[in-house]
């Protein structure tokens, strides 16, 4: 693995672009190499008013001493989308969608604190309906991992459908419905940067086959975990299983268990995940 030391975030304008102008002449290939780049940025200070953004925008309470266990997504989404744009990236970025997601954490991330990310393409692997890349990300306080995260992102060759294995139908006790504007994953986009066509706006969303456009993964997971609250060492698994339509209403599940699952129209499960103290 070859690791690239960053001095700044990369800016997302650009990536966004380059990756949208490769996209057309990439095609997805499970047997392709991944790439073999580790990105590493140093010295990173959280932006306490974007911070404020995203716990708006999720559902968390706003002025927390310590960083939503999400947030740290946000933060390596930049080395994410430099490795998914770059030319030995053998998926077309524009259209990828988040499928899973497992996030470790040993402590709680003070917002005022100093990380250095790190940030790789860890496998490509052959799925139903496409291949997905595995994007790992590391988050290190004084030398030590602190929080650590393996995303899947689908480049799809199939249909819109589920994405992963049929409802069993055991649903989960309802504990609150939320409506959801149609302008959610434009404001997801704002603070975190993941301007996905696929969730801005119905007609861009058409030219990757969803009707609609459909929120984030991630924020789906955020607003899920900003309801069900996590400790301060946790383990999260998660699973986007469906799209969850803008605009929309979704009902949140959970129990004692530490599971919990959203549900979109007709009861279709869309997300289900767990969290358990690490």
């Amino acid at each position: 693995m070859h690791t690239v030391t960053l001095a700044a975030p990369p800016a997302l304008g650009p990536l966004l672009a380059r990756g949208a102008l490769r996209s057309p002449f990439k095609r997805p290939v499970p047997d392709a190499p991944a790439p073999r780049t580790r990105l590493v940025l140093p010295g990173v200070r959280v932006d306490l008013a974007r911070l404020a953004g995203y716990e708006r925008v999720c559902g968390f309470p706003t002025g927390d001493s310590a960083l939503p266990l999400t947030y740290p997504h946000v933060l390596g989404f930049p080395l994410a989308m430099r490795l998914m744009s770059a030319r030995d990236f053998p998926l077309p970025l524009l259209g990828l969608v988040h499928t899973s997601v497992e996030i470790e954490r040993s402590a709680a991330l003070p917002a005022d604190g100093e990380y250095e990310l790190s940030v790789w393409v860890e496998e490509l692997a052959a799925r139903r309906r496409g291949t997905e890349a595995v994007v790992a990300t590391a988050v290190r306080s004084r030398g030590e991992v602190v929080w650590s995260s393996r995303s899947g992102y689908l480049a799809r060759t199939g249909g819109t459908e589920r994405r992963g294995p049929a409802d069993d139908g055991k649903r989960l006790p309802t504990l609150a419905e939320w409506r959801l504007g149609g302008d959610v994953g434009r404001r997801y986009g704002a603070v975190s940067g993941d301007r996905n066509p696929i969730h801005l706006h119905p007609l861009t969303a058409r030219l990757f086959g969803f009707p609609r456009a459909i929120a984030h993964g991630m924020w789906t997971l955020a607003r899920c975990l900003a309801a069900h609250g996590t400790p301060a060492t946790a383990v999260v698994r998660a699973r986007f299983r469906a799209p969850v339509p803008l605009p929309g209403t979704v009902a949140y599940g959970a129990d004692g268990a530490g599971r919990f699952e959203l549900r979109g129209e007709g009861g279709r499960l869309c997300l289900e995940g767990a969290v358990r103290e690490g």
